[in-house]
């Protein structure tokens, strides 16, 4: 068996932006590992890719009992989705319950924060950003400041 790729490695770019983009392309990775990865597995759960790591694919769902069938056929799964070339590493699922309460009011929250800021804010923000010796993040902070996307 071959060793496992870990696909996220870390390089000095990625140091210099904070892992902004290390972090982008992981979950960009992840949403694409889950269209892939969900007509595979037992329906209708709508099942989401967490992380993909070291040969352990871990995925969560909303239902319980497909979680435990999902786990009992193990073994099936994981030589269906090995099948598939980003996923040929495939050693072992994690799969874990996602709690619906949880992601709804997280989506209240992001809601919540689009809204506009306060004057003062604004003017701490620019403020922040003159101080600041990098032309990337100064950017960043008069973008929030004026409330842009």
């Amino acid at each position: 068996m071959s060793e496992p790729k870990n696909v996220f490695q870390p390089t000095r770019q990625h140091i210099k932006t904070g892992n902004l983009s290390f972090l982008t392309k992981q979950v960009a990775e992840w949403q694409k590992l889950t269209k892939l990865i969900q007509p595979l597995l037992p329906q209708p759960e709508v099942w989401q890719v967490v992380c993909y790591q070291y040969g352990i694919l871990t995925i969560t769902g909303e239902n319980q009992a497909m979680i435990s069938q999902l786990g009992y056929l193990q073994k099936q799964y994981i030589s269906q989705l090995s099948q598939i070339s980003e996923l040929r590493d495939l050693q072992k699922l994690q799969v874990r319950l996602r709690n619906q309460q949880q992601e709804t009011e997280t989506h209240k929250q992001s809601n919540k924060t689009t809204k506009s800021i306060e004057a003062a804010t604004a003017d701490m923000l620019q403020n922040a950003a003159s101080f600041v010796s990098d032309p990337k993040l100064s950017q960043a902070l008069l973008r929030l400041a004026s409330n842009k996307k």
